[in-house]
């Protein structure tokens, strides 16, 4: 993934959160662990060793590591399930809940595993905040609760207005953030295709995030918006296809990217003279810039980044994985499938 270069602080949502945990512990070994191991006083013994291909054993709680009255034990159960449920293999076990010397904030330590024994056991920790809606862990603040992903979904319910292709209904809303020069974005396409494919119910949204890394995207992004007001969004993916297919034109300085963005308009039916007077509004301007807001305002700071209903999965991750934790989503959210 290609992250912003001088991101703002570096915050969150449970979504991303789960994301990067989900691929610390299964299909990402070298990810950033979000979630580290309790210090010595968390109040927890080291994680248990399982025997081969069994899983581990988890020691019964002590009732005195349970010393904070908020969040309970149910509340951390259905945190952890959202963001975990997915994977059958995951287990866990909420070892306690301590009061801290900052009122209100408690600290949370839990074990993780796997029941097939492949993954050694790990001890997490987190600290809950006062208004129970947030907790940090490592240097992330996230959204907390039973439901976490509700707040997001809303708000991308309410602002998410670009071009989109299958159902009018938001019942499933995918919405994709990327940069027509990202390189990981790109590869990500398939996936996009896949899932297109196997959730006919569902509104893909594409919104523009280019980064300022990338000389060319925030033009590239103008132009996107620029076909979708002349072309609709059936003109837009044709182009959105386009760029990504010819992405090494952007990399050739003003006049490459010229000439890709205008090969990419033409395959999608328009004129290149119109939309490039398009790009060049103010008005053009304000939309790509408050696409990239709604990204920040989300907490997102790398892409591609696909939310599902307000929680952000790994667009890049194998598909078997990606679609496993949609179908989880869609659960959750009452879907019939």
């Amino acid at each position: 993934m290609i992250r912003v270069s001088k991101p703002r602080a570096n915050t969150r949502s449970l979504a991303a959160a789960a994301m990067v945990v989900a691929s610390s512990l299964c299909f990402y070994a070298a990810a950033q662990q979000q979630v580290p191991a309790a210090p010595a006083d968390a109040g927890a013994p080291s994680a248990p060793t399982p025997t081969a291909s069994a899983a581990p054993v988890f020691p019964a709680p002590d009732p005195a590591n349970f010393t904070a009255t908020s969040p309970t034990k149910d509340v951390v159960n259905a945190f952890l399930s959202a963001s975990w449920g997915y994977d059958e293999n995951r287990i866990w076990q909420v070892e306690g809940i301590f009061k801290t010397s900052i009122d209100g904030v408690s600290k949370v330590v839990a074990y993780v595993g796997d029941k097939t024994g492949k993954t050694k056991p790990v001890i997490m920790q987190f600290y809950a905040m006062p208004d129970g809606k947030h907790i940090i862990a490592s240097d992330e603040i996230i959204n907390f609760g039973a439901n976490p992903f509700a707040d997001f979904r809303t708000l991308l319910e309410q602002r998410a207005d670009g071009p989109y292709r299958g159902t009018a209904s938001k019942e499933l809303e995918f919405v994709e953030f990327a940069d027509f020069q990202c390189p990981h974005c790109k590869e990500a396409q398939p996936n996009m295709e896949k899932l297109a494919v196997d959730f006919p119910n569902a509104r893909f949204v594409f919104q523009n995030f280019p980064l300022p890394q990338h000389p060319a995207a925030a033009g590239a992004a103008a132009y996107g918006v620029c076909v979708n007001k002349l072309g609709g969004s059936v003109a837009f993916f044709k182009f959105a296809n386009a760029v990504f297919e010819g992405q090494d034109g952007l990399n050739q300085g003003a006049d490459g990217s010229t000439l890709t963005l205008n090969s990419a308009v033409t395959t999608a039916g328009l004129d290149p003279v119109k939309v490039e007077a398009c790009s060049k509004t103010s008005e053009v301007e304000a939309q790509v810039k408050a696409s990239a807001q709604l990204a920040r305002d989300l907490n997102i700071n790398q892409t591609p980044a696909l939310m599902v209903n307000g929680r952000q999965v790994p667009a890049g991750a194998p598909y078997d994985v990606l679609k496993q934790i949609i179908l989880y989503q869609e659960k959750l959210d009452g879907i019939k499938q």
